[in-house]
C-alpha cells in the first residue's frame, strides 16, 4: 500500500500489520478528518479542526469523501490542504481491565478539490458500492440528481500507519 510506514509509531509492540491497515481502510464506516483552522487569519490564531465523515479508499494511494459544495471544512482545506485522517476499526471496552481494545489507522495527506467530473462520479460510485451495494441502480440515480450540488475531495496519501491493542479474553 502506498505510504505505509509504521516506523514512527511509538508503541512498536502495538503495530497494525499492513494487511490489517488495508482492511480497516476498506471496511471502516467513517474517519475523523483533522485540518488546521485559521480562526483569525494569522498563524498564531491557528487551531485544530476535526470532523467525522464517510470515506472510501481506492485500494492504493487515494481516499475520497463527499460533502456540500461549500462550508467551513472546505475553507480550511483551501487555506491549508495538508490533512490527517483517523480511521477507527474494531473497538471493545474491557471494563474489568480499565482499558479498550482498538484498531486505528492514521493517514496523512494532501486534500484536493476541483476534480474532473469523471473522477467525481467514480468516487461517488465507490461510496455507493461501499455503503449501499444492494442499491446500486438507485445510487446511480441519486448521483445524477445531486451531482451538481455535491463536492468530492480527494486525499492523496503521503503516509499511513496503524496501531492496535488486543487484550486477552
Amino acid at each position: 500500500m502506498k505510504g505505509f510506514d509504521n516506523s514512527q509509531v511509538r508503541r512498536q509492540d502495538r503495530l497494525l500489520a499492513e494487511q490489517d491497515v488495508e482492511r480497516v481502510l476498506r471496511e471502516a464506516e467513517y474517519g475523523v478528518l483533522s485540518m488546521v483552522e485559521m480562526c483569525g487569519g494569522a498563524q498564531e490564531d491557528a487551531a485544530g479542526y476535526g470532523v467525522p465523515l464517510n470515506v472510501v479508499w481506492d485500494g492504493d494511494g487515494v481516499i475520497y469523501f463527499h460533502c456540500a459544495p461549500s462550508g467551513h471544512k472546505l475553507e480550511c482545506i483551501d487555506r491549508n490542504p495538508l490533512v490527517s485522517l483517523c480511521v477507527v476499526g474494531h473497538t471493545r471496552v474491557v471494563p474489568e481491565q480499565f482499558s479498550t481494545e482498538y484498531e486505528c489507522v492514521i493517514v496523512r495527506g494532501r486534500a484536493s478539490r476541483n476534480l474532473s467530473a469523471e473522477e467525481r462520479k467514480k468516487a461517488l460510485m465507490m461510496v455507493v458500492d461501499k455503503f449501499s451495494p444492494q442499491y446500486r441502480e438507485q445510487g446511480l440515480a441519486a448521483i445524477e440528481r445531486s451531482f451538481a450540488r455535491t463536492e468530492i475531495v480527494r486525499i492523496d496519501i503521503e503516509s499511513v500507519s496503524g496501531k492496535t491493542k488486543v487484550m486477552g479474553r
